[in-house]
């Protein structure tokens, strides 16, 4: 018994060991959702791309690119957009949306944020981060628990619908 004790710690060290790192974390482009260390060994980082992505982090103005249209929208301050800025800063995401109950898009981010949730009662232009991981741009009120992201600038949703059409679409989310 002792012997099956010591080969289950044996074979449970590895695991163990994987799953404590480095808190600190960029998703790696080239893997949607795959977390890779951010602690850089590249000694010839372009000290203009750092400040263009401390820039990038100062401003709360995301772009939504649908086509070849661009909407703006303004970020509200919480945990979630942080992070999402941090990504926005390294790349651009793309997200397939679904319109859903004739009162949204929805689709997945292909990674977690932090949640923030409180109950809202949403309205056109509303972006809200979904049980962590979707991206929903709301046209139509609802109320639930969600996370705030912000809000499309001077949005309508004749307006919205015009951009985002009635049926499914891939938006990009950029701060760049």
């Amino acid at each position: 018994m002792r012997k099956l004790n010591v080969l289950f710690l044996l074979l449970l060290f590895p695991f163990v060991i994987s799953c404590s790192g480095n808190p600190d974390y960029e998703l790696n482009p080239d893997v949607p959702g795959n977390i890779v260390d951010n602690e850089s060994n590249d000694e010839n980082d372009d000290s203009e791309d750092a400040n263009n992505n401390d820039a990038d982090m100062d401003s709360n103005i995301l772009k939504i690119i649908v086509g070849n249209q661009t909407l703006t929208a303004t970020l509200v301050d919480n945990s979630s957009t942080r992070t999402l800025k941090e990504i926005l800063a390294e790349r651009d995401v793309t997200i397939q949306m679904e319109d859903y109950a004739n009162m949204e898009k929805v689709g997945p981010f292909g990674f977690t944020l932090p949640r923030n949730d409180e109950r809202i009662t949403t309205t056109t232009g509303d972006l809200i981060l979904y049980q962590g991981s979707s991206f929903v741009i709301y046209y139509a009120p609802n109320t639930w628990n969600f996370t705030r992201l912000g809000k499309i600038d001077n949005a309508t949703q004749a307006s919205l619908l015009s951009v985002l059409g009635s049926g499914d679409v891939t938006v990009t989310l950029s701060m760049r």
